[in-house]
């Protein structure tokens, strides 16, 4: 029999019991969300108290404020422009614009907005970080001198040391902040991070290790694991770490998905570069060098140079890849000024102070002095690094290279038999980003 269902399936005793039950139900106020950093908890609540017309004052700022906070930064943009337009403006809303222009990597209109904002330590950490997008040294110095002994001046000078790839003064003040703070488990993060730039990734994995105890679904710290995974083992292994980020829900994943695409493109040695990477050119700045790497894995020297030849490197890695690409080129080409300008570039990066004793740094070395045939320097170099590469193809075809250049043929032959082929760079410029 069919029970019609204008009809209460349960007793009208039991109805009353679940209404007292439910009046006895207390709505999580705002603050508690934000405290729990629950955004989107406190963005839907948000959203509703605007639906349903409940004008509590700021409602508009929280919104924006949410947004930002759970990387939804165009949203965010458009909440703060249209508080501009009001005429009891919060002047705060102007820096906040700013920081989202920032986010979407609209410099100009960041700094435009940032200086309608009345002076603050937030808008000066802004312009700070504008000034080295810039790349204004002036401004940068003046900016720099305003900053202070507080937590987040010095946050914002360890990220502008961490860009310009000063890593161990990022990690000293990292190091000083986490001594007075146990509590800012994120710095172990920023530390592992710059730890992993520093090529030190079993240093990394157990700076992670700590954040990961007490946030094991972090997107930021698992992404990073999955990139330690790729240097100390294999593709597999890291892709491996991946997967338990995106079987996480939806939400937190979408938090780094571009991110996520970007990466696993590298692990999987390139497969979907062509899908994944050009429209990510502009947003992650690895995606633009490893799209290069695979023009070159793919012989096509040509595009390669088209995609970097604008590029103003500031990096060492794209020093060294400026430099390959040029190397190739002058070599399938026959140009001089294509191999003089790849030599340049090498001996910027190998004669550099943070890069001299690193791996790429000596393999630089040995590249700038193979250019400039000097062989017997280039196996100084090559003979500091080749136990890393003992079973490195590549490295050895042009170790072999180096040995018959200097008459040592026996042990040429026993490296590789195909020393007579032309030199091919092999540097490890193969990058993995990993979100700040």
């Amino acid at each position: 029999m069919m029970l019609s269902r204008a009809k209460p399936a349960v007793s009208g005793e039991t109805l009353q019991m679940d209404k007292k039950k439910k009046k006895g139900k207390k709505i999580p106020k705002l603050e508690e969300y934000l405290v729990s950093r629950d955004y989107s908890g406190a963005l839907t609540l948000l959203e509703f108290k605007r639906h349903v017309g409940e004008n509590e004052e700021d409602v508009d700022l929280w919104i924006g404020y949410c947004a930002f906070h759970l990387g939804d930064y165009k949203r965010a943009m458009e909440e703060y422009e249209a508080l501009t337009k009001n005429e009891d403006c919060h002047p705060d809303v102007w820096v906040n614009l700013a920081c989202t222009y920032f986010f979407l990597g609209m410099y100009k209109e960041a700094e435009e907005a940032g200086m309608k904002a009345p002076k603050s330590r937030l808008q000066n950490r802004l312009l700070f970080h504008l000034a080295h997008k810039f790349s204004d040294e002036k401004r940068l110095m003046n900016y720099h001198q305003n900053l202070q002994d507080i937590t987040e001046d010095q946050l914002s000078l360890a990220s502008i040391h961490y860009m310009r790839s000063h890593y161990q003064e990022a990690i000293d003040i990292y190091k000083r902040i986490l001594l007075d703070n146990r509590e800012f488990m994120a710095l172990n993060v920023y530390v592992a991070l710059c730890y992993y730039k520093l090529d030190y990734y079993d240093v990394s994995q157990e700076v992670l290790a700590v954040y990961l105890q007490h946030y094991p679904d972090s997107t930021i710290a698992l992404n990073l694991k999955a990139c330690n995974h790729f240097r100390l083992y294999n593709g597999k292994a890291a892709e491996a770490e991946l997967k338990n980020l995106m079987d996480i829900a939806s939400p937190v994943f979408d938090f780094a998905k571009e991110l996520i695409k970007h990466n696993l493109v590298v692990f999987r040695g390139g497969d979907g570069a062509l899908q994944v990477l050009p429209p990510l050119i502009d947003v992650i700045p690895e995606a633009r060098l490893n799209l290069v790497i695979y023009y070159l894995r793919q012989d096509d020297v040509q595009e390669a140079y088209n995609l970097i030849k604008d590029l103003e490197p500031t990096t060492p890695q794209e020093y060294i890849l400026k430099g390959v690409v040029n190397a190739a080129l002058g070599q399938e080409q026959g140009s001089r000024e294509h191999l003089k300008i790849a030599q340049q570039y090498f001996q910027l990066v190998g004669g550099s102070a943070s890069e001299c004793d690193t791996i790429p740094g000596r393999q630089c070395m040995a590249s700038c002095f193979f250019l400039l045939k000097q062989f017997e320097d280039v196996l100084i170099y090559l003979n500091s690094v080749k136990s890393y590469f003992y079973n490195d193809d590549l490295f050895n075809f042009n170790y072999a290279q180096a040995k018959a250049a200097v008459g040592n043929f026996k042990e040429a032959e026993e490296i590789e038999c195909f020393y007579e082929f032309p030199f091919k760079i092999h540097l490890n410029t193969e990058q993995c980003s990993a979100n700040k």
